[in-house]
């Protein structure tokens, strides 16, 4: 609504006013606690005016609302260690005492984030068997026998003929990209693509082009003007187009349109690169990511890229495709050459949670959870939206954001959840453009649906309290 951009926009407006009239009389009548701000000695402030500004006039603020320490498994519930600041959000001092909540902030989709159960009990097989680190990158002497049944495991299940697992999720993205694409060749890249990819795209030394996000037709114009054109200056071919888009947009909850976007590659022949990062294990009758949720076929894309730290409860990530392009990137991705080894326990981890979602462990348990998150999706999407909240995203998306708009609301709903017992993740300008201030509810099978109801009626307490119920779409049925 037009009345809620307007109070935001003045929002933001009276705390800058405010701020800019407070460092002014604070340099003059405050010199030494703003000397930090002005050059001293010949050094300029090691931060921007911008950045300083920021943090100390509005981050500072509702600072409390972030990185909340946490003292157990992020599985259904967290514990969290109570804190409290005597100097405006300076610093923070532990009570000694801890808060329990319902967990919407994990990404513990499949809900394998467990210290109890089969994954744990491998794990601990694992541990005395392989111990806890490979003690070397894989180029050289890391690469354990675990590591390969891993890749082989992962390239079963996404139904390619090899894969690479990296021990760092971002890693795995801004190593792999430089080995696949460089100078004269383009990359083309969804407007609302994730950092790791962003940051390899630009190392890579390719130009880069970005198009509308999920907005195939602006892809299509994109391609078209691209491949016109030609290189700049000289007007040579491409060596190389390769389009960049993720499965499961995490800050939108939008799910890529891949039904269209392979169509537009038939057309036009270009590489793909897909992360599924958030949709691997979330998506899909087989929780087998966006192909999955198409039914498209997975050798249509061309290289399939995933994380460990979301549906599988543990850490880094891999990349999958045809042998011969996996074989290069192993011999060319700085974090095969010279990154140590994923740590083997960690491999077993994401090796028993494959065969429990694949149903090779000889039960349902993997199905269920599939299910059981789909379900917590849909609910929490659709009665969100019945009740009148502004929700972003498709309805089976795990990631639902709830969007705030005003700065002061970005803090006040995390504290009024934090009173009434539940976990969230808050997220602000510069994460989101500064109209988009949300919350941001993560979905997971550990939850029931007596979990899902009871959260629904706390969040509808908060939302007539901070009047977030704007949406003139409510009677909409979805």
């Amino acid at each position: 609504p037009f009345y809620v951009l307007i109070t935001t926009y003045l929002s933001y407006l009276i705390l800058i006013i405010f701020g800019h009239i407070r460092d002014f009389f604070g340099k003059i009548f405050k010199s030494g606690e703003y000397a930090y701000l002005r050059h001293q000695n010949g050094y300029a402030p090691l931060n921007s005016d911008f950045e300083n500004f920021y943090q100390r006039r509005m981050y500072l603020r509702i600072r409390d609302a972030f990185n909340r320490p946490i003292t157990n498994v992020p599985g259904r519930t967290l514990t969290l260690l109570d804190r409290v600041s005597h100097d405006k959000n300076k610093t923070f001092e532990l009570t000694g005492t801890t808060t329990e909540v319902l967990n919407l902030s994990s990404y513990n989709y499949l809900g394998f984030a467990q210290n109890k159960g089969p994954c744990a009990d491998a794990v601990k097989a694992a541990i005395k068997k392989d111990g806890i680190t490979a003690d070397s990158p894989r180029m050289v002497a890391g690469t354990h026998e675990i590591h390969r049944e891993l890749e082989k495991l992962v390239a079963r299940f996404v139904k390619q003929e090899d894969a690479m697992v990296v021990n760092m999720g971002f890693a795995t993205n801004s190593t792999t990209i430089p080995a696949l694409v460089q100078k004269g060749s383009l990359i083309i890249s969804d407007q609302l693509n994730h950092s790791s990819l962003i940051f390899g795209a630009r190392i890579s030394g390719s130009k880069i082009r970005v198009f509308k996000h999920n907005d195939m037709k602006d892809l299509e114009g994109v391609l078209r003007e691209a491949i016109s054109q030609g290189q700049p200056r000289t007007h040579r071919p491409w060596k190389k187009i390769l389009v960049m888009v993720e499965g499961l947009y995490s800050m939108e909850g939008n799910i890529l349109k891949l039904d269209k976007l392979v169509e537009l590659k038939k057309k036009y022949k270009f590489y793909l690169y897909v992360d599924e990062a958030h949709s691997i294990g979330a998506l899909g009758k087989n929780g087998r990511g966006v192909c999955d949720y198409w039914n498209i076929d997975p050798n249509l894309v061309d290289i399939h890229m995933g994380t460990f730290t979301k549906s599988f409860g543990a850490a880094g990530g891999y990349i999958a495709g045809k042998k011969k392009i996996i074989d290069w990137i192993r011999l060319n991705s700085h974090s095969n050459v010279y990154a140590e080894g994923m740590s083997p326990l960690v491999c077993q981890q994401i090796i028993t949670s494959f065969k429990i979602i694949m149903g090779e462990d000889g039960t349902s348990d993997g199905k269920k959870r599939i299910k059981q998150l789909m379900d917590n999706s849909r609910l929490l999407s659709t009665e969100l939206k019945k009740m009148g909240f502004i929700v972003y995203g498709d309805k089976d998306s795990p990631v639902v954001p709830l969007l705030l708009y005003n700065p002061a609301k970005i803090s006040a709903f995390s504290r009024e959840a934090l009173a009434r017992k539940i976990g969230v993740v808050v997220v602000g300008y510069p994460a989101t453009p500064i109209l988009s201030s949300r919350v941001r509810f993560c979905c997971s099978a550990s939850h029931s649906r007596e979990d899902m109801e009871e959260i629904l009626k706390r969040i509808s307490e908060i939302g007539d309290l901070l009047q977030l119920k704007v949406s003139t779409r409510k009677n909409i049925e979805f």
